[in-house]
């Protein structure tokens, strides 16, 4: 009789513990702006403000949702003007947005990310825009070219082309083209991997990354990444099953409120189940009091704990990695461009560069190196040098 009288308040209590652990813990439920046509979760290091607490996203990752539900995302250069996210690759760490106007090249023409825990996304190159005079028909635009039909006028038509050889061409045509202005920008749409070119460019996605948070191994291993404890920046990675006790939001109800839905829908299973543990804690408590007092106390407070994570490589491993020092030619084997891929600088005469095993691929020494020591992967191709060896050895 006397466990049944206290075992309601001692519910309740417990409760309250557990879900305030689990807050604390960072685990916090998706979120989505439910597009009719495109769904996809909103989580950490993202979060919504007007629908998710602070602690469910990092500084600077903060999101919003459209008047007809799209996903928008706003950068500090740009503060009026959002971007609408079409797809989100957390393993990757790299989002694809668009221009909501429809004309991404007049946007990566001013393209300011600063301010912002973004970075151009690994295939920014160098594009060149061109006026042409008068209509131009794009089937007849040279390889490596396309129209930007956002850009063009009656009298003239925007041309942007990814390679020299097709701007030199353009730019010989009787004296018909000349170029507006160079930018590099992280453009990307389907098919750009193989080679293949859209005739019209205005509708084309930019492609974003960031590097912090680091939670691409953990989303890879199936967990949840979040803060640790109620206050900081450190990060962890949860290997839970479901959803824990991590409640649902509930818009427009205050913390009490959705304290009691919770409380009133879990109370009879847990009722039960605390109810016999403390029966047979009292049945135990006569053969040994002190040590299974320790035991019950131990067991009522088992939360989930973090894995932390440590993704980059040592400066050993990362010394090992091949050198390269250019001669004037600037010729390395395999290199796709002249350009690293980190700081978009054209590589130099007499610059030490070095390549990541078995994909080998090309960065300068300074760059790769601060990249490994935070990531373990190539910039590139997501190739895990590391791996690899251990693989072979």
């Amino acid at each position: 009789m006397h466990i049944l009288v206290i075992t309601p308040t001692i519910f309740s209590l417990l409760m309250i513990f557990f879900i305030h652990r689990t807050q604390s813990a960072g685990i916090c439920p998706s979120f989505s702006c439910n597009h009719p046509r495109k769904y996809f979760p909103i989580h950490f290091p993202f979060r919504v403000p007007r629908n998710q607490s602070k602690r469910c996203g990092y500084p600077r990752f903060d999101l919003s949702c459209s008047s007809d539900r799209e996903t928008c995302l706003r950068l500090p250069s740009s503060p009026s003007e959002p971007l609408v996210i079409k797809e989100i690759d957390y393993a990757d760490q790299i989002v694809w947005v668009s221009d909501p106007n429809g004309c991404v090249p007049k946007r990566v023409m001013n393209l300011n990310l600063t301010g912002s825990p973004y970075m151009s996304g690994p295939y920014s190159v160098e594009y060149t825009l061109l006026s042409c005079s008068g209509p131009v028909d794009p089937t007849q635009l040279p390889a490596g070219s396309s129209v930007v039909r956002c850009l063009s006028e009656q009298d003239f038509t925007a041309v942007l082309t990814f390679e020299k050889e097709a701007e030199e061409k353009l730019v010989n045509l009787k004296g018909q083209c000349h170029v507006t202005k160079r930018v590099v920008a992280p453009l990307w749409w389907r098919g750009l991997a193989y080679g293949v070119y859209p005739m019209d460019m205005s509708d084309v996605l930019i492609q974003l990354r960031w590097e912090l948070p680091g939670c691409g191994d953990c989303v890879v291993r199936g967990g949840s990444c979040g803060f640790i404890g109620d206050s900081g920046l450190d990060v962890g990675c949860f290997l839970l099953g479901g959803n824990g006790l991590s409640p649902s939001y509930i818009p427009g109800l205050p913390r009490s409120a959705k304290y009691g839905l919770i409380l009133g829908a879990g109370m009879p299973g847990l009722l039960f189940m605390i109810g016999l543990s403390f029966y047979l804690s009292s049945r135990v408590r006569a053969y040994n009091q002190s040590r299974n007092h320790a035991n019950a106390e131990s067991s009522s407070t088992i939360t989930p704990q973090p894995i932390i994570l440590t993704l980059g490589l040592d400066d050993p491993t990362i010394e090992s990695y091949p050198k390269t020092v250019l001669g004037e030619s600037k010729r390395l084997p395999k290199l796709s461009d002249g350009t690293c891929p980190i700081c978009l600088s054209e590589y130099q005469p007499k610059e030490t560069l070095r390549a990541i095993p078995d994909c080998n691929h090309y960065f300068h020494v300074e760059c790769i190196d601060e990249w490994l020591r935070m990531n373990a992967t190539c910039p590139l191709c997501r190739n895990s040098p590391q791996k690899s060896s251990e693989n072979g050895s």
